[in-house]
């Protein structure tokens, strides 16, 4: 069942974070990701503060009372008109994670797909998501779910 953050569900909320950023340093190369002793509870603190700030909101996948999946969506931005740039009002996608033991149970799209509903329902007219580029699982999952690949960072070696 899907529903709206609910503060009673913090520490599970924090243990999926950190689950997150866990497998996020297992895949990076360069080593740069790292999950410091003050990880959970600041980035918890910055990410509901995100949600506020920019219209956002989460939502957690819960069976059991077990938070085992959420999602994060922002607005990222009103419409833009400049010299160079033209962009309409855009969403972004935060945060996608699901308890490792339930993945492939379509939990994730199910939870992409609602807040897709809420960003569009604010007025977005496109959504846009960060992926880390060696999370190769996760590029795939959005492209099946109909995203593709607009900009990429390199680094040197």
């Amino acid at each position: 069942m899907i529903i709206e953050y609910e503060s009673k569900y913090n520490e599970q909320v924090k243990d999926l974070l950190v689950e997150l950023q866990q497998y996020l340093v297992e895949l990076d190369k360069e080593k740069f990701n790292i999950v410091s002793k003050e990880y959970k509870e600041k980035y918890f603190e910055k990410t509901l503060e995100s949600i506020k700030n920019n219209n956002g909101k989460m939502l957690l996948y819960i069976e059991n009372e077990k938070v085992i999946g959420l999602v994060i969506g922002i607005v990222n931005n009103e419409r833009i008109a400049s010299y160079d740039f033209e962009a309409p009002k855009r969403g972004r996608v935060t945060e996608l994670v699901v308890n490792k033991e339930y993945r492939g149970k379509k939990i994730g799209e199910k939870l992409l797909i609602e807040i897709q509903n809420y960003l569009k329902s604010i007025g977005c007219e496109k959504i846009l998501i960060a992926v880390f580029g060696y999370n190769n699982e996760a590029i795939h999952f959005y492209e099946k779910n109909g995203y593709h690949i607009r900009m990429i960072d390199m680094i040197d070696n």
